[in-house]
């Protein structure tokens, strides 16, 4: 038997392991296992997807599908559809992990895969299950069989693909998004589970009420195995009495897992929803936000920086005194660590969200760095140097330069401060929101009377 006979008779054995376990069924075979969907119409959930009359299930059910993507959060489907597709196809049907496979097994599948379409005219569908750890060399060996149309691929993964699926392979393949799953439908699993004889709990009888698998659903935090793992936990915890309720849900459920990778997308999608509340100035949206990365690990310090940005970015000279809040609130981070800096955090953001707001230092910025990179780089003016030696003096270096403090006013009209290419540019252009419309009205006095 060939490696390739091998990982395919595997792969739809692993594949049909959704089935029903009947009465030799082993008994320690995990619940969420057991409960895997048979067909299409026992799958819940991503009816955009796989609802009747979709693109997408009538690929896999006619049995046309082409490469694809499945991307989304844990428990929501992806290995699943994987395996209804291989119990569907009459295609080989091979299931790859990319945390257990190497560049090795890949290329010998992929050789083995030309040589069955060449000999029996049959295709190869690959199912990579977490794609994105696999590095660009093992998503380049792919590529030749999938643009020769000897392998059909199905990626999964977590992360977004733009970032974590090579260009090439992406442009060739159809990315599906999966979302979490909504309380209906995770509690429809639930029940499903309870009441089903054959594969789930039905034969104990249990006692379980609505409430409870709401409570339960709610915990999941839209993961269809995290809720199932966490109903066999709590049928264990019941025993004898075989009754769950929200007190015993409750009770397990000492800390929910938020769904949150400090490296990935959601760490992204969080910090720029803090940022765009802020913005926005909504001081609820700001903290909630807030809430959400720093009771799922976050970093505080990194947050502590982002808020400091945020200052300087969104609402700079209109309310100086943000930034030193947000300095401040860095320090006490600092000093005293969580989660005690968590008010502290908290209290910087509900300020930088009610703050008066403007970005008119952001853009003073941009526009004087594109004109510092891309403009000739001109020599300062003779008369702003500093003439420390004879020779610069001989040279005339400050010739003409006028202190400041002499001058009525303390400003010395008519001596101009840019070089000749920008004189008379307005890089900083004050806003009327917050202090910034004072500093404004000093610039237009400034600005308005004669040299």
């Amino acid at each position: 038997m060939s490696l390739f006979d091998d990982l395919d008779e595997t792969a739809r054995s692993a594949a049909k392991s959704g089935e029903a376990p009947r009465s030799g069924a082993k008994a320690d075979t995990p619940l969420a296992e057991r409960m895997r969907p048979r067909t299409l119409d026992e799958f819940v959930g991503q009816d955009t997807l796989i609802g009747p009359g979709r693109p997408l299930r009538q690929a896999i059910e006619q049995d046309r599908l082409q490469s694809i993507i499945l991307w989304g959060p844990p428990g929501t489907g992806k290995t699943t559809l994987a395996r209804l597709i291989a119990t569907a196809t009459k295609a080989h049907f091979i299931s790859f992990s990319a945390v257990l496979s190497g560049i090795k097994e890949i290329r010998t599948v992929m050789g083995e895969a030309e040589e069955a379409r060449r000999r029996t005219g049959r295709r190869t569908i690959l199912f990579v299950d977490e794609i994105h750890r696999f590095n660009k060399a093992q998503q380049d060996a792919f590529l030749p069989r999938v643009e020769a149309g000897d392998i059909v691929l199905i990626g999964a993964t977590t992360e977004n693909p733009s970032f974590e699926v090579n260009s090439a392979l992406l442009s060739r393949s159809k990315v599906h998004v999966l979302k979490p799953l909504g309380l209906p439908e995770i509690t429809t699993i639930l029940r499903h589970a309870v009441d089903d004889e054959e594969r789930g709990l039905g034969r104990l009888r249990l006692v379980v009420d609505d409430e409870a698998l709401n409570a339960i659903a709610k915990y999941a935090n839209g993961d269809a195995r995290v809720a199932l793992n966490f109903l066999e936990t709590a049928v264990t915890t019941a025993g004898a009495a075989g009754r769950i309720d929200t007190a015993l849900v409750a009770d397990l459920a000492q800390n929910r897992a938020l769904l949150y990778d400090k490296s990935g997308e959601e760490h992204y999608n969080l910090i720029s929803a803090l940022h765009k509340s802020m913005r926005n100035s909504d001081p609820d949206a700001a903290v909630y936000w807030l809430a959400r990365m720093l009771e799922a690990g976050e970093d505080p310090l990194y947050v502590a920086r982002r808020l400091v940005r945020f200052a300087s970015e969104d609402i700079g000279n209109a309310d100086p005194q943000a930034l030193t809040i947000a300095l401040a609130a860095k320090d006490a981070v600092h000093f005293m660590g969580m989660p005690e800096g968590n008010t502290a955090l908290a209290q910087a953001a509900i300020y930088m969200a009610v703050a008066s707001k403007s970005n008119a230092v952001y853009r003073a910025y941009l526009d004087a760095a594109e004109a510092a990179t891309t403009d000739v780089a001109e020599p300062v003016p003779l008369h702003l140097r500093n003439a420390p030696t004879r020779l610069m003096k001989e040279l005339e270096y400050g010739k003409g330069y006028r202190y400041a403090h002499d001058e009525g006013e303390g400003i010395a009209r008519g001596m101009e401060c840019l070089p000749p290419a920008h004189a008379g540019r307005r890089f900083y252009e004050p806003t009327e929101r917050g202090l910034e419309a004072r500093i404004r009205q000093r610039l237009d006095e400034i600005r308005k009377k004669p040299s």
